[in-house]
This record gives structure tokens, C-alpha cells and sequence, in this order.
């Protein structure tokens, strides 16, 4: 699905870099006290693997392919929903803000 838009033996790392980088910005708004925000962008990088993992083929998915693509997909994104949703449903606590 994603391989048309990109071609080349970079477009391997392409993909595990955009998750990292949606990763690491939801680490950077936990430090800043934004707890809410980094949590929703951490769980969005793991349902992002697994759109990811799910659009691309085995030769292009890189280091997404961890198991098979479709415990990968389910996996990711049964991870990526549980902490969006715990994230956005989580009131109040000493981080509450």
C-alpha cells in the first residue's frame, strides 16, 4: 500500500523512523510535565507500527517485523489503543493537568 510512495533501500528505515520520532515527541511532552499529550502520542506511534506493518510489504517493513504481520498488527495496535484510551480516560492524580 505505502510502497508507491517511496522507493529505495532508505525507505527500510524510513518507516521505523517516523515511529520513533512520534515516540520520542510523546517522551519529550511526559518530561514536560504533559503527561496526558505524551501518553496519547505514544500509544498513536504503536497504532502508526501497525498501519505500518499492515500497508507495507515484508521486504519494506524493516524493523516493524517483529513476528508475523498479523501478530504484529494486532499487537501493535491493541497496545497503541490501550494507552490512548487509558490516557484519555485517566481524571484527576497528582499529574492531573
Amino acid at each position: 500500500m505505502f510502497d508507491r510512495f517511496v522507493g529505495g533501500r532508505g525507505s527500510v528505515h524510513l518507516w521505523f523512523a517516523l515511529v520513533v520520532l512520534v515516540a520520542l515527541l510523546g517522551l519529550l511532552r511526559v518530561a514536560m510535565s504533559h503527561w496526558r499529550d505524551g501518553a496519547t502520542l505514544l500509544g498513536g506511534a504503536f497504532l502508526l507500527a501497525a498501519v505500518f506493518r499492515a500497508g507495507l510489504s515484508s521486504e519494506r517493513v524493516g524493523l516493524l517485523a517483529i513476528r508475523s504481520r498479523p501478530v504484529d498488527v494486532v499487537l501493535y495496535g491493541a497496545l497503541g489503543a490501550v494507552i490512548v484510551f487509558v490516557a484519555v480516560t485517566i481524571k484527576g492524580g497528582p499529574l492531573a493537568g
